[in-house]
């Protein structure tokens, strides 16, 4: 198949920067000058940061902004099956013509300059939002906060960073602290940013980040809460409380990346975002492989009838705490787990959690699937628990042949696995 437009000017900026991964502003500062300055004429920005639920809560925000009636922009990071998922325009994905040209543009500002990929994509999506019409932008972070290309926004309308965990500690740093402290540079003078739950060493970062900033922290339990209640959640802060619905994303740690969607948006003070609109915004955020159901295509079709195929995308410690909560809490079936990991990721830390809960684990590596852990990794990370599948489909059919039902299998362990099978089971 012929590459599309965007996939050949892709492959051409690839060459410009050695590493994929070089956290600086320096770079895409430049460009940006060169090109106008498109990170200065966008709408409103929600600035999201953080380890864990940084997607979910920018599927929450930007569900509650559609509802509110606002046009709105999203940037977030990575795709799963392609770069276009990336970049959402006024509510639509872009199209491979208009970021292609967007790209082209971007390269020839920069010429034979060294840029990253991600920060010359980045800047592809400022020109694109600059330039469409919109009220809103919900803006993730690709990595870290401080030094990410994301962070040329001067002064964003709110600022959100959810859980901290241990995760890229190659780039971020090796205890809590220091990650929270990458995180935590997203936070702008005057500029309200909320969080959720997070470790004391972790709140301590934040709190002072926003104290020497002069930005306002509002915290869960101290600015804002959220707690279930019969058939959904209640909000609660100094602007008043919401009686909401039970949140389209599944898990209780949704509940959190709900609540901190909301803090935020509430800190602008719109009066678009009401309470009808954050009602409707959480009954209707999608985010695929986050505890995602799959009821159709060549996977599902491995299971017999009434059994369950779920995909999540988690890859951590915390990620692996989050799924053994949420499937302890659902006992009425068993849970199988197929489990596939990028190289270089905590294994056993995220699989301890999850053992005890699974009726059966299996390791499994796509030969499309980005930096796969060998197997036999997995299997030694278990410590002999897991068998190996070898792949997806192998174990979904092992469990299907082996196991009475119903049941349930839970594909995890990696965004590039769930990238892969999202992709065969289309």
């Amino acid at each position: 198949m012929a590459a599309l437009p965007s996939e050949a000017v892709m492959a051409r900026l690839a060459r410009l920067h050695p590493k994929l991964i070089d956290l600086s502003l320096g770079r895409i500062e430049g460009l940006l000058a060169r090109l106008g300055h498109p990170e200065r004429r966008l709408p409103p920005v929600l600035h999201v940061a953080g380890t864990n639920g940084k997607g979910s809560t920018c599927a929450f925000a930007r569900a509650i902004a559609e509802a509110a009636g606002l046009r709105t922009h999203v940037y977030t990071s990575p795709h799963l099956v392609t770069f276009h998922e990336r970049i959402r325009l006024a509510g639509a994905l872009v199209t491979d013509e208009a970021l292609a040209e967007a790209l082209e543009r971007c390269e020839q500002a920069n010429g034979e300059a060294p840029i990253t990929v991600f920060e010359i994509a980045t800047a592809a999506a400022f020109l694109l939002f600059a330039e469409i019409p919109a009220d809103f932008l919900v803006l993730e972070v690709g990595l870290g906060g401080r030094l990410d290309a994301t962070n040329v926004i001067e002064r964003p309308a709110a600022c959100a960073i959810t859980s901290i965990a241990m995760d890229h500690m190659d780039f971020l740093g090796d205890t809590i602290g220091a990650i929270a402290f990458e995180k935590a540079g997203i936070m702008k003078p005057g500029v309200p940013c909320a969080t959720g739950l997070q470790s004391p060493q972790a709140m301590a970062v934040l709190a002072e980040r926003s104290r020497s900033v002069g930005a306002s922290l509002l915290a869960r339990e101290d600015s804002w809460r959220i707690t279930p209640q019969a058939g959904g959640l209640r909000y609660e802060d100094t602007a008043g409380t919401l009686a909401l619905p039970r949140p389209a994303l599944p898990g209780a740690h949704q509940h959190d990346n709900a609540g901190i969607a909301i803090a935020a948006l509430r800190s602008t003070r719109d009066a678009r975002f009401t309470d009808a609109a954050f009602a409707q915004g959480l009954a209707t955020a999608s985010w695929p492989a986050r505890l995602q159901r799959l009821t159709h295509g060549p996977l599902a079709s491995l299971l017999p009838e009434g059994w369950e195929l779920w995909l999540d995308g988690g890859h951590n410690e915390d990620a692996g705490r989050a799924l053994a909560e949420h499937i302890g809490a659902e006992r009425e079936r068993p849970w199988h787990l197929v489990v596939g990991m990028k190289a270089g990721k905590a294994t056993a830390g995220f699989l301890v959690p999850l053992i005890p809960h699974a009726a059966s684990l299996w390791a499994v590596a796509e030969p499309d699937q980005h930096l796969a852990q060998p197997p036999v990794a997995i299997v030694e990370a278990s410590g002999g628990v897991a068998r190996i599948g070898p792949r997806v489909a192998d174990a979904i059919a092992a469990i299907a042949r082996e196991n009475q039902g119903p049941a349930r299998v839970l594909v995890c362990g990696s965004l590039y696995l769930a990238g892969v099978v999202l992709g065969d089971n289309s």
